[in-house]
């Protein structure tokens, strides 16, 4: 693998600051949305940030373990060992996440049943690709800002994931700036398929305009959003309900009528949130180029 792309990365004022973030954020978000609908049953699944960050830490152990054999592998008690010093879920949590994984045949066990604490595991072929969707989904965005070639770099080595996935995933574990988001994003992301209402809701903003005190986006129907994203009208309710008391979004006519507005304070906090995921990805991806010496 050649090292001639290596680029300092781009940290989160620049990406604030460029001017074509809010188009590459659109891109990374309508990628989102895409690959719900491909496999909505997954993707639902780790659509909270408890569960993302859950599975992006297991994904790291699986990926430091197939590229290091003598680093610790996926097993539950070393995914305990992950959440040292984090507060992002207890063990029980952890450990029943994986038996959730499991059950979504993402996970697999490597070796015959035993002490499930130590059994090793390995993520299944689908997972790996939707992995992979995602983080090249995301080096694309990142293109959009200095007109890079990431995306390319990475379709010419696949192994540029393996290696930059696990120091993304644990800068952005420990990052309270990603962990712990604004309450204006914390009340979408911290609830079942609420990340992908998010995103869609950021897809729909006009684009070339800047954020206003209420960004109008056409009209939108509770019902269209809990067909897409499999979940009940009550729960939709639920989530809209906190988000309009905090006066972040709502329609311009009661009963939930007519064209919805997106408040500035949502999408700004929202574009710093996403600005701290793109600048940990291209950190690992750059340090992952620049420590490369003929092949990974």
């Amino acid at each position: 693998m050649r090292v001639a792309g290596v680029r300092a990365a781009l940290t989160i004022g620049d990406i604030l600051e460029n001017p074509h973030f809010p188009a590459a954020l659109r891109q990374a978000a309508l990628k989102l949305v895409a690959m719900h609908d491909d496999a909505p049953r997954i993707v639902r699944y780790v659509a909270d940030l408890q569960k993302w960050l859950l599975t992006q830490a297991s994904l790291a152990l699986h990926f430091e373990h197939a590229t290091d054999p003598s680093r610790p592998g996926l097993t539950a008690a070393n995914l305990v060992a992950f959440l040292v010093d984090s507060n992002v879920a207890s063990r029980n949590t952890a450990v029943a996440h994986l038996a959730e994984l499991r059950n979504y045949r993402l996970l697999l066990d490597l070796e015959e049943p035993g002490d499930r604490r130590s059994r090793p595991l390995g993520f299944a072929d689908i997972a790996e690709t939707l992995a992979r969707q995602w983080f090249d989904g995301h080096l694309k965005s990142l293109d959009m800002l200095d007109d890079g070639s990431r995306y390319e770099q990475s379709l010419a080595d696949p192994r540029l994931l393996w290696h930059a996935h696990p120091r993304m995933a644990r800068r952005l574990f420990y990052d309270r700036g990603w962990s712990e988001p604004p309450e204006s994003v914390d009340v979408f992301v911290r609830t079942g398929s609420g990340s992908n209402i998010l995103h869609d809701l950021m897809a729909r903003l006009p684009q070339g305009r800047p954020p206003e005190e209420r960004t109008w986006i056409g009209p939108l129907r509770i019902s269209e959003l809990t067909e897409r994203y499999i979940i009940s009208r009550s729960h939709a309710q639920r989530v809209f309900a906190r988000a309009r008391e905090l006066d972040i979004v709502g329609w311009e006519r009661p009963g939930n009528k007519g064209n919805f507005w997106v408040s500035e304070r949502l999408i700004r906090d929202y574009r710093r949130w996403q600005a701290v995921k793109f600048a940990m990805i291209d950190d690992a991806f750059q340090w992952t180029l620049s420590r490369a010496s003929g092949s990974l």
